[in-house]
């Protein structure tokens, strides 16, 4: 709890609005509840309002505080339609099929999120992961200056001696089954913002595989040697203060002595704070394995590179990992632009309006 701790108590100096889509689900009205008890914003629900009152009867939940929106009662319904038929008219969308997808929570709440009603949001407790990525890849897509919407999740372990304090940035653990090169640096300098922006130290980032400096041949080990290269070379770019180092093991990456027998002359030697997997396999097999083998608190997927900020959580977490999740969202929410200059400055459908005019 030191990590989440610590987000919080920042979260309650500058209070965000989270929403929620999936307003009926009981953990995320106890997450909802937590969230307001501990001012840390405003809790925004999706969904019908009777059953919403009706599932937060049975639970003894208050919804003092909480703010319930329909899609389908709201009068921002025909606003945001016309916005997602601008933005999807190249796909041939008509205006009764952007109504449909509005009345959706995930994009209605997307939508809320691109317009400014809402600074962050957080979803997936009861669905899969296209159904939470794909509203928010249509309607606030990727950030300025990024070129690849990836994920991690963040690792809070009793064992202070992993990572920071016990804390795990691991990503891409949600979206990119096969990252090229390209993609490999960007999840690795985006998580290494991340890091920083939470944690507030020198992101010591380990780009992994099953070798280390070239102790097995593989094509795979050459895509990570390059990522690694091209990682360092977009972190100097953007002033990035962080050290990258790959192709390593994970036990070079987190035992000291183990990294100084393998690789004494490495960046990281066993003190890695943020580990990129060369694969989705490899980050969701090993994401899981440490959330329950170890008993770790998991936070996430926080979503990274999207133009506003948003995390598509498992739907094998906890009230309190949705409560640690929207605090993360929030805090991000409070210097989105350090992370990602240019963000959140457009609404949607802007551009596509002033081309059709």
């Amino acid at each position: 709890m030191r990590f989440i701790g610590s987000v919080i108590e920042k979260l309650q100096r500058h209070p965000k609005r989270i929403v929620f889509p999936e307003g009926t689900e009981p953990r995320v009205l106890q997450a909802a509840r937590q969230f307001h008890s501990l001012r840390l914003g405003a809790p925004v629900l999706l969904g019908d309002r009777t059953r919403i009152k009706d599932v937060a009867a049975a639970l003894n939940i208050s919804l003092e505080g909480i703010r319930i929106i329909n899609p389908a009662e709201s009068d921002e319904l025909d606003n945001f339609a016309r916005r997602f038929e601008i933005l999807r008219r190249y796909k041939g969308m008509k205006s009764l099929e952007a109504r449909d997808a509005l009345l959706q929570p995930n994009y209605f709440g997307a939508m809320m999120v691109a317009m400014h009603q809402a600074d962050g949001f957080v979803s997936g407790t009861n669905q899969n992961v296209g159904s939470v990525l794909r509203p928010l890849f249509q309607i606030i897509k990727v950030a300025p200056q990024t070129t690849t919407a990836s994920s991690c999740q963040i690792m809070e372990v009793e064992d202070s001696g992993y990572g920071e304090k016990g804390v795990l940035f691991m990503a891409d653990c949600g979206v990119i089954p096969e990252p090229t090169v390209e993609q490999l640096a960007e999840i690795a300098v985006s998580t290494a913002l991340l890091a920083r922006h939470l944690l507030g130290v020198r992101p010591r980032v380990a780009l992994l595989s099953f070798s280390t400096k070239g102790s097995s041949n593989h094509p795979s080990i050459g895509r990570v040697q390059a990522a690694t290269a091209l990682a360092e070379k977009k972190a100097l770019a953007k002033q990035i203060d962080a050290d990258f180092d790959g192709e390593i093991q994970v036990d070079t990456a987190l035992v000291p002595e183990i990294a100084i027998r393998k690789s004494p002359q490495g960046k990281i030697i066993g003190n890695a704070n943020v580990l990129i997997f060369p694969d989705l396999n490899s980050g969701n097999i090993a994401s899981k394995l440490v959330r329950h083998l170890a008993r770790a608190n998991a936070y996430g997927q926080i979503l990274l590179g999207l133009d506003r900020p948003a995390a598509d959580v498992s739907r094998g977490s906890s009230a309190h990992d949705i409560l640690g999740v929207a605090a993360i969202v929030g805090v991000q929410a409070i210097d989105y632009q350090l992370l990602y200059p240019g963000a959140g400055e457009k609404l949607p459908g802007e551009d596509e309006q002033v081309l059709n005019s």
